[in-house]
């Protein structure tokens, strides 16, 4: 790894952040709105599955090409290129949005676009990061680019839902389009060295880097079982906030679009918090286990939490539309968000730590794929089964479940230390 200059840096690293923050309120002003649009349209619970199913499969079968593009080309042209790639296709949407040439097969279609490119963007700054930090401040540099994003979207689902109940949804494709034009132009600044490797041509050459990180992988016993622990948990928790969160609000509570934003707002503040004390406590750590088994314990206590405030008895006695209901379900899913967070930054950074530069990109990409897979057709199952059964059973049965295996995965793994 190429010697770095302390003030480039910070530099770079700071142009990383600001690139990200942008785009990240960007996107979640549009996001956050995205299923209450698709209902609004005459979408059911099942179209917001697909949706949600069209936003994820996409990148995952761009991971593996991501990966080695990632890991041969220059990561920072790589970064420029899709977001000004993204910036014109939702810019482009926002344009049929206005002239009224709007439809949900559009919306769906353009969703499977923008995807392709954000899986091509998330393997080439992934393995950039590692570059631009010291090694013993990853854990911390992590924890930053988390609370930084997060933060940056923790305004996003108020401003989102006050601009589409006022303006309509033509406003937030134009805000989420310019964000991804400042955000390239923020990569373009980055001071940053691209180190060449030699490498086969052709597809020949494609399947010998793509089974080279996959054997890596293989090879790395603590990686493999954390792929399969996300692959399950995350299709199981993911729909939680993209598909049942949304109905549930929609169909069983009465409260109005801006307190879905404020909603939104709690669960992304949830996960700031989260992401700000795995950089306090544990950021000069080489330590993986002790925020795995905080945030492992917290996600088992605070689905169940959630799973008894869907149930129609509590509707009844604490008030679809009250307060004391709206606070308790904030604090809830913000409780949960936080879980995910003190999971997330400590094994992102335990996985950069224990990769090679060169395998970086490939690492991320694969990794990514597995633990991600199961998220979209998690979703898409959500929706399925949220048009047969009722909101409460089906959370109820996810939580058991994520119970178990969160159990099972604590007692018979341990994250070892990559020193």
């Amino acid at each position: 790894m190429w010697k770095k200059d302390k003030q480039t840096v910070n530099t770079n690293l700071i142009l990383l952040l600001l690139g990200r923050v942008i785009s990240d309120m960007g996107t979640g002003i549009q996001m956050v709105i995205m299923p209450l649009y698709i209902i609004d349209a005459g979408g059911s619970a099942a179209t917001v599955g697909v949706f949600s199913f069209l936003s994820l499969v996409p990148v995952l079968i761009a991971y593996p090409f991501a990966g080695v593009i990632g890991d041969r080309l220059n990561r920072k042209t790589i970064m420029v290129a899709t977001d000004l790639a993204s910036a014109v296709v939702i810019l482009g949407l926002a344009l049929s949005a206005h002239s009224n040439k709007m439809s949900l097969t559009l919306l769906l279609s353009v969703q499977v676009m923008v995807s392709l490119l954000n899986g091509l963007f998330d393997p080439a700054t992934k393995g950039m990061l590692p570059q631009l930090v010291a090694e013993d401040e990853l854990t911390r540099a992590n924890s930053t680019v988390a609370s930084l994003r997060t933060l940056s979207g923790l305004l996003s689902p108020v401003i989102g839902a006050a601009l589409y109940a006022s303006l309509g949804i033509a406003v937030l494709f134009f805000i989420n389009g310019i964000s991804f034009l400042l955000s390239g132009s923020c990569s373009m600044l980055i001071r940053y060295k691209h180190i060449k490797r030699e490498s086969a041509v052709g597809m020949p050459g494609f399947i010998t880097d793509l089974s080279e990180g996959i054997r890596f992988i293989l090879a790395n016993k603590v990686i493999r079982k954390l792929c399969v622990f996300f692959l399950v948990i995350y299709a199981l928790i993911q729909p939680m906030f993209t598909v049942v969160l949304p109905l549930f609000f929609r169909i069983r509570l009465e409260f109005t679009d801006t307190q879905y934003g404020y909603l939104q707002m709690v669960i992304i503040l949830g996960a700031l918090v989260g992401s700000i004390l795995v950089g306090v406590l544990f950021g000069k750590k080489d330590e993986v286990n002790k925020p795995l088994i905080i945030g492992c314990s917290m996600l088992m206590v605070t689905m169940l939490m959630f799973s008894g405030l869907t149930f129609p008895h509590s509707l009844s006695v604490i008030g679809k539309d009250t307060l004391l209901y709206f606070a308790l379900l904030g604090g809830v899913l913000c409780l949960l968000s936080t879980a995910i967070m003190f999971i997330h930054v400590p094994v992102q950074t335990y996985i950069q730590k224990a990769t090679p530069n060169e395998y970086m990109s490939r690492m991320f990409s694969i990794v990514g794929m597995i633990s991600k897979g199961g998220m979209p057709f998690g979703a898409l199952v959500y929706g399925i089964i949220l048009n047969r059964i009722e909101v409460h059973w089906t959370v109820m049965s996810a939580t058991l479940l994520i119970m178990l295996i969160s159990i099972v995965f604590l007692k018979n793994n341990r994250v070892v230390s990559t020193q």
